[in-house]
This record gives C-alpha cells, sequence and structure tokens, in this order.
C-alpha cells in the first residue's frame, strides 16, 4: 500500500509541474515569437518481486514473466517546440519575423555574452543603435563592397558581428548624410527622325560653321559638390551617301555647347545609320561611346569631370526624333529619410535626392539543436552544452520579412485538451491517496 500512496504523490507532483508549463504555455499566447513547451512523463524504476524464468525442456515446465511493481512517474522532459508561429503584419519598417530556422543575434552593447531572439519587434534608438524592445542591440555587418558586374553589394560576412548603427559607424562614416558624387556616364536611347532633310553638302561642312539644330536633348549632370550643370545635345542630319543605292549611309552630326555654370564645355561628332536605321559601330572615325569634360564655373568652388556618353542605343527611323537620356549617374548631396530591410537583412537607406546606400546587414544565428537553448526571460535565449556553441553570424538567405512579426507558437485548443487531461490526472492520482488512506485507516481499525 506504501507503494500505492507514494506512486499518487509522484503523479500529482507531475501532473502539478505539467499544469505549471500548460498555464505558462498559455499565458504567452499573444507574446512575439513565444515557442510553447510540451511535457512528457517516464515511469520510475520499478521494484521486482520475481524475476522471469525461461522454460525447462526436460521437466516441461514453460516459463514465467516477472513481477514487478512499478514505483510512480516522473517527469521525462520539458521540451520546447520550435516550430515557426504565424506572422502578424505591423507596416513597421523595422519589425522582421523569421521564416524557417535562426535566431536574431543579440548583446548588451559591446560586453557580455551573445543573446538570441526570435522576437523581431526592432526599434532605432536616439543615436542610430538598431535595438530590441529593451535596449538590447542587434549584431550584423557593416563593411561592404559593390560588385562592379551587377551593381550589387556584398557584405564582409565571414568577419564577426558587430552593432548595428544606422546613422554612423567605423566603416562608413556618417550614414546620415550622403555626399555628392560627379556624373561620369550618361547614356542615350531613342531615334532620330530619318525624314529630316540633311543639311550641307558633307561632313566637313558642318562642323566648320554653325548648323541647322533639327533635334535638341538636354543632359542634367552634377560635378563634385553637387552643383547641378545642364548640358544641351544638339542632332544634325548633315549627310547621306547614296553612292551604292541599295545600302546607303546616313550621317548624323551631334554636339554639346558650353553648360549652364560651366565653361569650356564642348564636344561633338558624328554618328552613321546604314539602310536599316541600325547604328554603324564599326567604324573608327564615328565613335559612339565619345567623352566630354565640364569645367564648372570657379565660382562654383567644384573641378573639372569628364563624362563617357554612350549614343550605341540609337537607331534611326521615320517619325518625330525621341533621343533622351535612359541613364546618367551622379548626384547632389542627400539627407536620410526611410529605411528598407530586405529578405537577406540588408538595410537600405533611402536618401533626399533618392539615393540608396547600405546601412548595414543583420545576421542570423542557427545551432545544432535550438531546442537546447535556454530561455532568459524577455524573449532570449541562451546557449547551453546541448544547443552546440554560437560559432558566428549567417546570412538569412531571404528568410526574413520586413514589415511582419512572428507570433507564439501556442496552440490555445491543443492546451486546453492538455488542461483537461492533466487536471483528470491530477483528479485520479488524489483519489488513490485517498483509496490507500481509507485502505491504511482499516487496517488501525482492526487493532481496536
Amino acid at each position: 500500500m506504501m507503494r500505492a500512496l507514494f506512486s499518487g504523490v509522484s503523479g500529482l507532483k507531475a501532473h502539478q509541474q505539467k499544469m505549471d508549463v500548460i498555464g505558462n504555455n498559455i499565458a504567452n499566447v499573444n507574446t512575439v515569437a513565444y515557442k510553447a513547451s510540451r511535457v512528457t512523463f517516464s515511469d520510475i524504476l520499478s521494484q521486482t518481486l520475481s524475476s522471469a524464468t525461461g522454460s525447462n525442456s526436460t521437466t516441461g515446465r514453460g516459463g514465467s514473466n516477472a513481477k514487478q511493481v512499478g514505483l510512480g512517474v516522473q517527469l521525462s522532459s520539458i521540451d520546447m517546440l520550435m516550430t515557426t508561429g504565424s506572422t502578424e503584419s505591423t507596416g513597421n519598417a523595422t519589425d522582421l519575423a523569421i521564416n524557417g530556422d535562426g535566431f536574431f543575434i543579440v548583446r548588451n552593447g559591446t560586453t557580455g555574452s551573445y543573446m538570441f531572439t526570435r522576437a523581431g519587434n526592432f526599434t532605432i534608438d536616439e543615436n542610430g543603435n538598431l535595438t530590441t524592445s529593451d535596449g538590447m542591440n542587434v549584431y550584423g555587418w557593416l563593411e561592404y563592397e559593390i560588385d562592379t558586374s551587377d551593381g550589387s553589394y556584398i557584405f564582409d560576412t565571414d568577419s564577426d558581428v558587430e552593432p548595428i548603427n544606422i546613422y554612423s559607424d567605423s566603416y562608413n562614416g556618417n550614414k546620415k548624410i550622403v555626399s555628392a558624387k560627379a556624373t561620369e556616364y550618361a547614356v542615350f536611347s531613342g531615334s532620330l527622325d530619318s525624314s529630316e532633310k540633311y543639311v550641307g553638302n558633307g561632313v566637313n561642312d558642318i562642323g566648320s560653321g554653325d548648323p541647322e539644330v533639327q533635334y535638341t536633348t538636354t543632359l542634367t549632370v552634377y560635378d563634385s559638390l553637387g552643383n547641378t550643370h545642364k548640358l544641351k545635345v544638339n542632332f544634325t542630319k548633315c549627310y547621306v551617301d547614296s553612292t551604292d543605292p541599295d545600302n546607303p549611309v546616313t550621317t548624323w552630326y551631334w554636339s554639346i555647347g558650353d553648360a549652364s555654370g560651366a565653361s569650356d564645355s564642348t564636344a561633338s561628332g558624328y554618328l552613321k545609320f546604314d539602310s536599316n536605321g541600325k547604328l554603324i559601330t564599326d567604324d573608327s572615325d564615328y565613335d559612339v561611346t565619345p567623352s566630354i569634360t565640364v569645367i564648372p564655373d570657379s565660382s562654383t568652388g567644384a573641378g573639372s569631370f569628364t563624362i563617357d556618353l554612350d549614343f550605341s542605343n540609337l537607331t534611326m527611323t521615320a517619325g518625330n526624333s525621341s533621343v533622351e537620356v535612359s541613364d546618367v549617374d551622379g548626384y547632389k548631396s542627400g539627407t536620410l529619410e526611410s529605411i528598407s530591410i530586405d529578405s537577406n537583412g540588408i538595410i537600405m537607406g533611402v536618401y533626399s535626392n533618392g539615393v540608396q546606400q547600405p546601412l548595414g546587414m543583420i545576421a542570423l544565428a542557427k545551432f545544432d539543436n535550438p531546442s537546447g537553448l535556454a530561455r532568459a526571460g524577455s524573449n532570449y535565449y541562451v546557449v547551453t552544452q546541448n544547443s552546440g556553441g554560437f560559432t558566428g553570424g549567417v546570412v538569412a538567405n531571404g528568410s526574413l520579412s520586413s514589415g511582419t512579426l512572428e507570433m507564439s507558437n501556442v496552440d490555445l485548443s491543443t492546451e486546453f485538451a492538455q488542461m483537461i487531461t492533466t487536471q483528470r490526472g491530477y483528479q485520479a492520482n488524489s483519489r488513490v491517496i485517498t483509496a490507500v488512506d481509507e485502505m491504511l485507516q482499516t487496517v488501525i481499525d482492526m487493532i481496536r
């Protein structure tokens, strides 16, 4: 009977602990990125009354099973369920949800141990630090270079993670302002009107005089201080070589006069088109990618700068001329207006001059056994001997969603069902104790 009594006590204790876990799960049903816990039980070592015996072929006696009495139940494990919770749209640019594995890396400034969280409700403090809701710094990478082949940004993800500051850092300096950049190239696209009357009797006649301008487009460029200069690009159809009637060649003269606010900024040249209106690019006498040097007025304080022009996309067709600038770089200085975060964790700053540039990249941490992490309160986790160590940040690889938050993965229907079975288990174990007590009372009454 005493075994039954203590088995009942162990059942009460185990079910009480399970109810504690269920209550905590339900309490955190609306906690950002909370991970529910699950309780499992196992039996306690049983007392063997008699061991098992084997059959005896000589006597013909059969074998018998062991006779064991269990000594109750014990808590086997409290497991964290690391399934991804559903997401909630917030519209806040600094709110992030992780779709899949991984944790955000946080730390109390630059000291102490790293901690990890799935809760991406981040903010930017007055000094530009990207922080959690209670002031922990969010970590990632700051140093990057631009891939010249496609203009993408390559961060040094092999380096140690650092606290992210939106406004300034040791690699990029003051990120609240982007400095002016002088124009280096301009690409033209469109068509010149083949029906225009040609002017003059030859190429040299046009270049030596002041030809009639048949079409003009404007090119806006910037010097190194961000001053604006407007260049007028003029086009004149100057000659048609029809010595081969089946394949006449049409020549256009282009010229750029002095820019506004600049002097000695002139350039000119010729473009040739075949009978199909296609630009001829293999004649060295007709450069389709010329350059012009712009010399700003001395009062601007800016030095001269060279612009590479690209006419290789032009065509000639019948109809109104439509040549325009399709791509040009350079810009004036601008101030940081807003930020956006892409699925890889790259934080892009949007400036008042329309320029965008990276401000940092958020890193994630991954573990061999994420369920082995220990809760540290406030949605934080720390490493344990069974979780695997923190070996450095990894790239999100498209798993981040900006403007959303991961919700708790607690399933209320499951928790309520577990609550009912736990209550019944507790109640049943209490009945065992009551029954044993009555049996003991009967024994005591026998000696009265």
